[in-house]
């Protein structure tokens, strides 16, 4: 009893620590999946739990020791508990031990002074949970004490909903993002817009909580796992809950939205990212790893899945294998240059019957009934406003997905992409007679250039995925799948990101000092209207702004003199003109001479600008993501469930009830 009562006491200095001994673990025992985690019925996850003994530091216990003689059992409701080999009916797994160290807290970082744990644990594989209802996991260690870990298992949907699913990621995007956006495109007259975007026409609009599971601010891995599983997971962790073993890939893994429709009905699964493709948001859909930035495990396992990882023995016994994969990332592919074993990696997709595309023409030529991937640009893919606007920009970066030096200047944009999928997807359900489809496609550098705060060019991209948007409903509707596909728009977390006024960058520019220029920016009735939107026939002829005819729902003037004034709440130092970026995305910091980890104001950024103090530690060179809540759209059958408030898990099991996964075998189909 008092080794109890110990181990109790401790939980109120662990529970809100910054620097965490494990992120879910508050006590001496964990047990994942750990409590509050939810199930859609069948859906596959491994358990893992292990018993911690702290060598040193304010949690120190039984001398280091981890009892090894631990105990786990299953309860589901009321019935009597089960030993967990029972329950499942699997063997015991072998006993696994380790240690691991961490720091208490900044102090301790500081002091160099950590903490040693010594583990004992134990891995349950592939498991999966059909009875609905709540369920404990009871770990029983050190003789009487218990952690208990409460699931639940949703009930079955009764009836499919929907053919096929598109999932639109607009990665970082706000609410304040899409407002700014509109107010960039659309054409105001009096307060009134003239037109609006496809976003603010959809049928539903939620909102959902983006908080991570062991922090309130999330990065793209763990946020698009929710998105993707119904499972809150940790920072930089795709498809596991975090444990103290240092392989990466021995996590305890769950089975994602793509994965459980394709187990369950056999249909096409496709991914398309403006982002390399091995980043966190696509890879989420696909890969089980606590390190995103295993691109090469993350790749593998697009072909192969977890259970042939090269140092994965551990089985895993289902696989998203997409028929599309459309993106960038070359560096992944071609041989040798952070491919997985150092393999070329085109040619191991087409040895799986793949064809392998470069640019827009190829992929607009290749045929609808094969599986396809295309790969257009070594790292991430060129953003709208240098594809359309700013072409010169494209030149001179060797980026050729290929590898052979050359400039990818050919490449397609986010609609390009995601209505060749559709119709490669819609093909291969009629070939295979397979019940519907699944397509994630994200717009990545919404987010990847509010980090670098680039406003112009994320908004671009943002105005790209809805006129994609607005273009998928239409091309749904030709191909006469329309009234058969759940369309949803969301994002995976934000920014701290808002216009609060408007901008003179002629008055700007023309001033000496920091204090002075400030005066270039209009607050309240000084904001004045919006100048991107002018009817180009008004502008005089000698013009040196930027009039392009890219149709409605972009701006025809990117570079007015009145412009607007945004800013992020989370920055590192740097010189604000809240002008466009003309050579490219902003370096708004660079590390000074004196300190590599410490970012200063780039002196070649924003020249005209003026200096603006960072609000983050020294080391961080671009903005962070923020705690806000972001909106969900929807359109087609079922998407009305879409409307409220709710955790990001609720996308999955929405998703998942829509696709009747986990039905029932006597539920009824839909129309």
């Amino acid at each position: 009893m008092r080794s109890y009562l110990l181990v109790l006491s401790l939980v109120a200095l662990s529970s809100a620590q910054t620097f965490k001994r494990l992120g879910t673990c508050p006590t001496l025992g964990c047990v994942f999946p750990p409590d509050q985690t939810d199930f859609q019925p069948g859906q596959l996850f491994d358990i893992r739990v292990e018993v911690h003994a702290p060598v040193n530091g304010s949690e120190a216990f039984a001398n280091g020791v981890p009892d090894e003689n631990f105990s786990l059992q299953i309860q589901h409701g009321t019935e009597d508990p089960v030993d967990v080999t029972q329950f499942f009916n699997q063997s015991d797994p072998p006993l696994e031990k380790w240690n691991f160290t961490y720091y208490e807290d900044l102090f301790a970082r500081d002091n160099k002074a950590p903490t040693t744990v010594n583990v004992a644990s134990k891995a349950y594989r592939a498991l999966s949970l059909k009875k609905p209802g709540p369920y404990k996991a009871i770990l029983t260690y050190y003789d009487t004490v218990q952690t208990v870990a409460n699931w639940v298992v949703r009930d079955p949907p009764k009836k499919k909903k929907v053919k096929n699913v598109i999932l639109f990621i607009g990665d970082g995007m706000t609410q304040a993002m899409i407002t700014a956006a509109r107010l960039l495109a659309h054409k105001s007259i009096n307060g009134k817009y003239q037109s609006l975007m496809q976003l603010d026409q959809m049928e539903a609009l939620g909102h959902q909580m983006t908080h991570s599971i062991d922090s309130f601010i999330t990065d793209s891995a763990n946020s698009a796992t929710a998105l993707y599983t119904g499972k809150k997971s940790t920072v930089n962790a795709l498809n596991v809950f975090v444990d103290s073993s240092s392989d990466s890939t021995d996590d305890p893994k769950f089975e994602t939205i793509a994965e459980l429709f394709r187990r369950e009905t056999g249909g096409p699964v496709g991914i398309v990212s403006t982002a390399f493709i091995a980043d966190a948001t696509p890879a989420a859909l696909c890969a089980h790893n606590r390190n995103r930035n295993d691109y090469p495990n993350v790749v593998y396992e697009y072909l192969h899945g977890a259970s042939t990882l090269p140092n994965d023995t551990l089985p895993w016994p289902t696989h998203c294998a997409p028929d599309v994969i459309f993106g960038g990332g070359a560096e992944q592919f071609i041989k040798g240059s952070g491919s997985p074993e150092g393999l070329d990696f085109y040619e191991e997709f087409r040895k799986d019957d793949y064809s392998v595309v470069f640019d827009k023409d190829q992929l607009a030529n290749a045929g609808n009934d094969s599986k396809v991937l295309g790969i257009f640009s070594i790292s991430n893919m060129a953003k709208w406003l240098d594809r359309n606007v700013f072409p010169n920009n494209l030149k001179s970066l060797k980026n050729h997905p290929s590898g052979d030096g050359t400039d990818a200047t050919n490449q397609p944009g986010l609609k390009q992409m995601t209505l060749k999928a559709i119709d490669i997807l819609a093909a291969r359900t009629k070939k295979t007679q397979k019940p519907g489809f699944f397509l994630m496609s994200e717009a990545a550098s919404i987010d990847k250039m509010m980090h670098v705060l680039d406003y112009q060019r994320a908004l671009g991209e943002l105005l790209e995925l809805d006129d994609t948007v607005k273009a998928t409903l239409e091309h749904l509707e030709k191909i006469g799948e329309r009234d058969n596909t759940l369309v949803i728009v969301t994002a995976d977390h934000g920014h701290g990101f808002d216009v609060f006024g408007g901008s003179d960058a002629k008055y700007l520019a023309a001033q000496k000092t920091d204090r002075k220029k400030r005066d270039a920016v209009g607050v309240y009735v000084n904001s004045g209207l919006s100048g991107y939107t002018v009817d180009p026939d008004s502008l005089p002829t000698n013009n040196t702004v930027l009039v392009g005819p890219h149709g409605p729902g972009f701006p025809v003037n990117w570079e007015p003199r009145y412009g607007i004034a945004a800013g992020m709440g989370a920055n590192p130092d740097h010189r604000e003109a809240y002008s466009l970026n003309e050579p490219g995305p902003r370096l708004p910091a660079t590390a000074s001479d004196s300190d590599p980890d410490d970012f200063v104001v780039n002196p070649k950024d924003q020249p005209d600008g003026f200096v603006v103090n960072g609000t983050l530690p020294v080391d961080e060179d671009q903005g962070v993501h923020s705690l806000t809540d972001v909106s969900v759209f929807a359109w087609g059958p079922g998407h009305e469930v879409f409307r409220g408030a709710y955790s990001n898990v609720e996308i999955f099991f929405k998703i998942a009830d829509s696709l009747g996964l986990g039905m029932e075998e006597d539920g009824e189909d839909c129309d």
